[in-house]
């Protein structure tokens, strides 16, 4: 009795079930968008409502860039927050001290641009080192008021302008002559725009690549049960330091950012008031999830902008009292969007894919 075998399917004959080509190719998404955004400064496309003028204007590209800044601030964020678990209120500290740094090494010490910028990125690292140490010596609440007590003693400092460093509550401009030329000048915001672009897309990777590290997985084990880490024998202090330092260091960057987009220092940036917007753009767009504190930055920051347009339009002079006073209050708006977003989308707007994906498997 013989007995007869299958064939082994050949390579030519082994195809990829269909279907599976879409989510392949959306694997590319993120190349794609970044692409866009980097010829963004060539198109003369208008998009009426959702920007002033043609994307590559001068005008858009400020706002864009603005937005893509704040999308990285609110992802290095993140590395507290979602990643660690800790909620910190002095984040703006590192941001400001970035811009103010670079901006004191170059109107007082003089210092070519690269130079100052080097030492800006250095002191708002060493900065957050210092005071990161004392902060993780407690936990929890604590923590997080003595973050929100440094915070406010920054703001302080700032505004007492001591010997005439920070400018106080007008804030400090940055010498136009000590910058490169080319980054001086609207002809010249397309060069600011990518400044901006490049900081997200580094932000990004470095985020993305510490939270796939080990110590990574340490910091996920510490916002899960800091206790059971402590148990397998890691000492939790030193890498929650490690996530609060280089979260200060992507801040300072941003501040040197800053610096250039808006050609100066400003007390705004110092204050706990800022780092609650950070903490808005992180819960707004998902805590802890790759993309959720980028897209939550943009929208923040974008919506913040066209609301102030809008509360400030004719349209909105001309309601009655009872409309007219609270849709011109920006922060208001900004306020109903908000609790709206989280009672709607809890997780976030990150997670509005697999909901939608879930919906339309309960309904099949």
């Amino acid at each position: 009795m013989s007995t007869a075998t299958t064939p082994a399917p050949t390579p030519t004959a082994v195809k990829t079930a269909p279907g599976r080509e879409g989510p392949r190719l959306l694997r590319w998404w993120p190349a794609a968008v970044l692409v866009l955004l980097a010829v963004a400064p060539y198109s003369a496309l208008p998009l009426p409502g959702l920007l002033d003028g043609p994307v590559g204007s001068p005008g858009s590209l400020q706002l864009l860039a603005t937005c893509l800044l704040f999308g990285a601030l609110a992802t290095g964020y993140d590395l507290l927050l979602g990643r660690t678990g800790l909620l910190s209120f002095g984040h703006a500290l590192y941001f400001a001290a970035g811009s103010y740094a670079t901006n004191m090494f170059l109107l007082e010490a003089g210092l070519p641009f690269a130079v100052a910028a080097v030492l800006g990125l250095c002191s708002g690292t060493l900065l957050a080192l210092v005071l990161g140490s004392v902060s993780l010596r407690v936990s929890g609440i604590g923590f997080s008021m003595v973050t929100l007590a440094f915070a406010q003693a920054g703001s302080i400092l700032v505004s007492r302008n001591p010997g005439g460093l920070t400018g106080g509550e007008e804030g400090r401009a940055a010498p136009a002559e000590l910058l490169p030329s080319w980054l001086v000048g609207i002809d010249h915001t397309a060069n600011l725009y990518w400044i901006a672009l490049a900081y997200l897309v580094l932000t990004l990777a470095v985020v993305h690549r510490a939270v796939r590290s080990p110590t990574g997985r340490v910091w996920e084990g510490i916002k899960e049960n800091e206790r059971r880490v402590e148990v397998l024998g890691l000492k939790p202090y030193g890498f929650k330091l490690t996530a609060f330092v280089l979260a200060g260091a992507l801040a300072a960057a941003g501040g040197l950012v800053h610096l250039l987009l808006t050609g100066g220092s400003t007390p705004q940036t110092t204050t706990s008031d800022f780092t609650l917007s950070l903490l808005v753009m992180v819960v707004l767009g998902g805590s802890g999830t790759r993309w959720g504190p980028m897209v939550g930055g943009i929208l923040y920051t974008w919506a913040d902008h066209r609301l102030g347009d809008l509360a400030g339009s004719g349209a909105v002079a001309d309601l009655p009292a009872v409309l007219r006073v609270p849709l011109s209050q920006p922060l208001f708006l900004l306020g109903v969007l908000f609790v709206a977003v989280v009672h709607l989308l809890p997780g976030g707007l990150a997670r509005l894919p697999s909901r939608l994906r879930r919906t339309r498997e309960e309904h099949r």
